[in-house]
């Protein structure tokens, strides 16, 4: 009697199953780690870019990590960038540069990252990238008379750049600069006809006298003495003419290991065309960040499907975000205040 007693309590007694641990909660946008990993990648991409300027961060849009074992996930990153007022041969450091503003004509960066987080420290794996500028569309609404971005070879920014050059090494005491590349041209009508110029320059081996004698000779300095510099100029075409132009070197610069200096990339030949503006350049408003780059260093293979997938995946809307968003509300009780959605991140500068 006793046994079957102690059997029917112990059918009787609960069973505790195991329960299974709760998957960690997904990474935020505006987490520290993805702005950990965002700023890494950004160093990257303007560390490999060799044109045009260097781009910030405006907004995470998407991230997803990967666990790849103890202490090794796989992140890849979504990111908005916007272009800054630096040119990429700058030396000052990204905190320091300006975001060209809404009315300036912006150029936004589409970014896809792939990074390694390998016993607390992130690395970029590979990334890809593109930028366009704003519709003249956006900007006239805002600002009816701003400046437009026009083609790197239309005629009136080459003879705006021209004079530009010319003028400011028919009066400087330094050395003769040669043109690099045209970073940006800006026409505006009205109220005047005003062109405005920026364009990369190098120094060379010749001064400004000594190339009055004989310019064919100047070229620009060896990498060991590399000397890079930026320009501004603005012509008024109408009702005046008026040339302004200014100048700056930024001195020689050691690169960082496996980033070739500018000047393997910028170096005019017989063959380019435009007053040295690269041929693959020709016929854009701006330079397109067009990067597409493995880091060789990297110990994650960098070949993966997921990161191919990612690439190829069609970025969601933020109109199919709030869509969504609003499909899914529930009541709440009075007071109550949602946590942030994980995705996407908060905007930094302004909406393109």
């Amino acid at each position: 009697m006793k046994a079957l007693i102690a059997l029917i309590l112990l059918v009787q007694l609960p069973i505790h199953k195991a329960v299974p641990a709760a998957p960690p909660a997904p990474l935020g946008c505006d987490d520290p780690e993805s702005e950990a990993a965002a700023e890494a990648a950004v160093n990257y991409i303007n560390g490999h870019s060799h044109h045009g300027y260097k781009f910030a961060l405006n907004r995470i849009e998407d991230v997803r990590v990967v666990p790849q074992g103890p202490n090794n996930d796989i992140i890849f990153l979504e990111l908005d960038l916007l272009e800054t007022k630096c040119p990429i041969l700058s030396p000052t450091p990204l905190a320091n540069c300006t975001v060209r503003s809404f009315a300036e004509h912006a150029v936004e960066g589409d970014c896809d990252v792939k990074l390694q987080k390998l016993d607390g420290t992130i690395s970029v794996v590979a990334s890809k990238c593109h930028s366009h500028a704003d519709s003249s569309e956006d900007i006239r609404q805002i600002c009816p008379d701003c400046p437009l971005l026009a083609s790197l070879n239309d005629t009136e920014v080459l003879e705006t750049v021209s004079a530009a050059l010319n003028d400011f090494n028919s009066k400087t005491t330094g050395p003769y600069l040669r043109l690099l590349e045209i970073g940006r041209g800006q026409i505006q009508y009205h109220p005047a006809h005003i062109v405005a110029v920026e364009f990369a320059v190098g120094a060379t081996n010749c001064s400004a006298e000594e190339a009055k004698v004989n310019v064919g000779a100047c070229q620009l300095l060896p990498e060991d003495q590399s000397n890079f510099g930026f320009c501004t100029g603005t012509a008024v075409k109408h009702p005046s003419q008026d040339l302004n132009v200014d100048c700056q070197l930024y001195g020689h610069q050691v690169p960082i290991p496996d980033i070739p200096l500018p000047s393997r990339v910028f170096q005019p030949t017989s063959q380019d065309t435009s007053a040295g503006l690269a041929p693959s350049a020709v016929g854009f408003t701006n330079h397109n960040l067009r990067l597409s780059h493995h880091n060789p260093l990297a110990s994650e293979s960098s070949s993966s499907e997921i990161f191919r997938s990612m690439l190829s995946a069609k970025p969601v809307t933020k109109r199919a975000v709030a869509e969504a968003a609003q499909h899914n509300k529930v009541p709440r009780p009075v007071g109550f205040v949602p946590p942030p959605p994980p995705c996407p991140g908060k905007i930094r500068h302004f909406d393109i």
